[in-house]
Formats: C-alpha cells, structure tokens, sequence
C-alpha cells in the first residue's frame, strides 16, 4: 500500500492556479465566497482555502464550481503554466516553477477586476481604443 507524504513547503502549484481561476471567475462575476459555497454546499472559509490553493478541490467540487460559475471544469485549467518540470526529489515541483506562479500579475485582483470591466464595455470599438491607449502607456513607461 503506497503511502501519503506530507507536504511542507506550502500549497501546490497547480493547485494555486485552480483556486485563481475558480476567484478570477467568482469576482468577474461578482460573487461572494459565500454565495459560491452555498450553491456547492460548503462554507465561505472553504471557498477560502481553494481559493488560496491551501486545499485541493475534488472532482465533484470542481465540477460544481464550474456550473456555480457557469464554465466548464476545463476553464480552471486554460492557460496554465508548465509544471511538469519536475525535480528528481520525490516529484516535487522544481521552485522555479512556483516563483512563476506567485509573481504572475494575472492572479492579482487589480488585473481581474480590469479585465471583467474591460469586457463590460459595450463597444467593441471602444474596447480596441482602451486597449491601444493601455500599450502605448505601457510602451511610455518602458515596460
């Protein structure tokens, strides 16, 4: 019988990723981590810990998550970073593959709560326009 090793050095990565999406999608949609956990049947301190990738989310979870947030399960794992460089140590993900988790300004709530009012802007032009207007003030700052 294969035994549970216990994990110290904080939540897995991929885990994190789930739980960002699962809050990126929760606050686009402007939902309280206590009217998700309610559709799912958990407690808002739960949503929490998913959220913070501090405890995984099982399959049935997930898939209820999806449904409360009216995405596929698969939503939670577009655009995921590549984790499968794995170090020899037990299959423990290398550090450098944590690092790209934590420093990626997508997950912060500043980048999401832009994104969902970008997307409610009506005009497709004007989104083209606000869109051009943010890279050359990017381009100006020299990022």
């Amino acid at each position: 019988m294969r035994r549970r090793t216990v994990k110290i050095d904080g939540p897995d990565p991929i885990d994190q990723y789930v739980g960002s999406r699962v809050r990126a999608r929760r606050v686009g949609l402007r939902m309280s981590q206590t009217k998700l956990g309610d559709a799912i049947g958990v407690t808002f301190q739960q949503i929490q810990k998913y959220e913070n990738g501090a405890n995984r989310i099982g399959a049935s979870n997930l898939f209820k998550i999806g449904r409360a947030l009216g995405v596929e399960v698969s939503f939670f794992f577009d655009g995921m970073p590549d984790f499968d460089k794995q170090s020899n140590a037990g299959g423990k993900l290398s550090d450098g593959s944590q690092e790209q988790f934590k420093d990626d300004p997508m997950t912060s709530r500043e980048a999401i709560e832009f994104m969902h009012n970008y997307f409610r802007v009506p005009d497709e032009q004007v989104r083209k326009r606000l869109s051009q207007f943010v890279k050359s003030l990017a381009r100006a700052a020299g990022a």
